[in-house]
């Protein structure tokens, strides 16, 4: 494994052509027509002149045709005219999640070596808002080098063991699955709305939300506030029939408390498996389908079940085609998605490993997730790797040891080096790991649990055991 930013040839690959892709899939159509509601009402003709102002900074900053771009930004108006404005120069585009800690940014930064990166240079927002008023800045970053392959998109997805995952998309693999989504006779259609509460850095707000509502007329609405009153309300405040885009965590928030929504046509939640009681419980209070997708960062959306007639199983989305060798999900697809990493474990000769446990019905087609195969784990929809966790944890001055588990939240049994404290542990995360990544709990080990041959034991009720009566802290 190599962790070069791209193990492609440019003989094999032709640099990014220009951007005429987004004038064409995304930002056609009635000018008038209002496309976003984000604080306010954004018209196409709107957004087109943003995204070209945009795009006027991004070449002040010394963006071209075949350049990179990193945009490490909340989601915004600036954001969304800012990818617009890459891809339309003909640039290549990565992205990174505004919640990372500054070590963690760093690090991805090193990792790419973007020729210019977008960040906020001011932000106007709330802890629960659904969006931000932010003022984008590009500026130019030493020793960035161009692309060297033809993909559009880059995201860095944690593996679960060493470097990061940088995974590629091209602009017809993008377009490719907002076909897919087209085909998809539930998912709404022009004059309809999606109420976003997926992160659009992320798979399925980016393209199942933002580049579908652009290229299919659909009014894309972020709520005020991701409060169960600040969704209904984002609902409830236009005429047209709406859907709603989240993870399992969303649906349990509004099912907690319904209240009669007239204009909600649906629900849609992806990222985790749903608890099963949660489906009813949302069905129930509002009288409409809660749906779920399966999908990966390297694909996009794989199968879904819009209607929630099937759970626990999804049907594959069209075009996709899947089997189960050895217990685990494997997806066709006709090249690897992963840029700068050869190992056959995650894609060979034209299937991709979902590192997923499944089943597949013979009769049906339908397709049962059960689960991870590897570290990886799911909170509030990101996917956290528990080994990133225990490694950067392993890292720390004050910890001697680490085993990371997880049970409903992530769990960490330290071993401390001689006056350190959890409170130190604690304020080193902070600039180590995101919010999300951090343990919930700290548990202080006089030493780990080990086999004979001196391997840290994983058994959680060992590790329970081990920590009964020591002290234990909440991070």
């Amino acid at each position: 494994m190599t962790d070069r930013h791209s193990s492609y040839s440019p003989a094999e690959t032709a640099l990014p052509a220009a951007g005429d892709w987004v004038a064409a899939t995304l930002l056609a159509g009635d000018q008038a027509q209002i496309c976003l509601w984000i604080g306010r009402p954004v018209s196409r003709a709107e957004l087109r002149d943003l995204v070209g102002q945009q795009q006027q900074r991004l070449e002040a900053a010394g963006l071209g045709p075949g350049g990179t771009v990193t945009l490490h930004l909340p989601p915004s108006l600036g954001y969304v005219a800012s990818l617009l404005a890459g891809w339309q120069l003909g640039a290549q585009v990565s992205l990174l999640d505004h919640r990372l800690a500054p070590r963690e940014i760093e690090r991805a930064l090193d990792r790419l070596a973007p020729q210019v990166v977008v960040e906020p240079g001011q932000v106007t927002s709330s802890a629960m808002s659904g969006y931000a008023d932010v003022t984008a800045s590009a500026q130019p970053r030493a020793g960035g080098r161009p692309a060297v392959t033809g993909h559009s998109l880059i995201q860095l997805s944690s593996g679960s063991t060493g470097p990061s995952k940088v995974i590629a998309r091209t602009a017809a693999d993008l377009i490719g699955e907002l076909d897919r989504y087209d085909k998809l006779e539930e998912y709404p259609k022009q004059g309809e709305r999606i109420v976003l509460l997926a992160s659009i850095v992320h798979v399925l707000g980016l393209v199942g939300g933002l580049l579908y509502s652009l290229h299919a007329g659909v009014q894309l609405v972020y709520p005020d506030r991701l409060t169960a009153d600040g969704i209904r309300a984002a609902v409830s405040a236009g005429p047209a029939p709406a859907m709603v885009l989240g993870v399992p965590f969303h649906a349990e928030l509004l099912a907690a408390a319904p209240r009669p929504l007239p204009q909600l046509a649906r629900m849609v939640v992806a990222g985790e498996l749903l608890r099963p009681t949660v489906a009813d419980a949302f069905t129930a209070g509002y009288h409409v389908p809660l749906g779920t997708m399966y999908g990966m960062t390297e694909l996009g959306v794989i199968a879904t079940d819009l209607s929630g007639r099937n759970a626990p199983a999804v049907a594959p989305a069209p075009g996709m085609v899947l089997r189960v060798a050895d217990g685990e999900l494997l997806v066709q697809m006709a090249a690897s998605p992963y840029v700068g990493l050869a190992d056959p474990t995650r894609w060979a000769d034209g299937w991709l490993h979902t590192r997923d446990a499944a089943a597949i019905d013979p009769g049906t087609g339908l397709v049962t997730i059960l689960g991870r195969l590897d570290s990886q784990v799911s909170i509030g929809g990101l996917k956290v790797d528990l080994t990133e966790v225990e490694q950067t944890l392993g890292m720390l001055p004050a910890v001697s040891a680490v085993v990371v588990s997880y049970d409903d939240a992530i769990e960490a049994y330290l071993v401390l080096q001689d006056g350190f404290t959890a409170a130190d542990v604690e304020a080193a995360m902070a600039d180590q790991l995101a919010p999300y990544k951090r343990p919930r709990h700290l548990h202080l080990l006089p030493e780990l649990p080990r086999t004979a041959t001196g391997k840290a034991v994983r058994d959680r009720a060992v590790l329970r055991a081990a920590a009964h009566g020591g002290p234990s802290e909440s991070a």
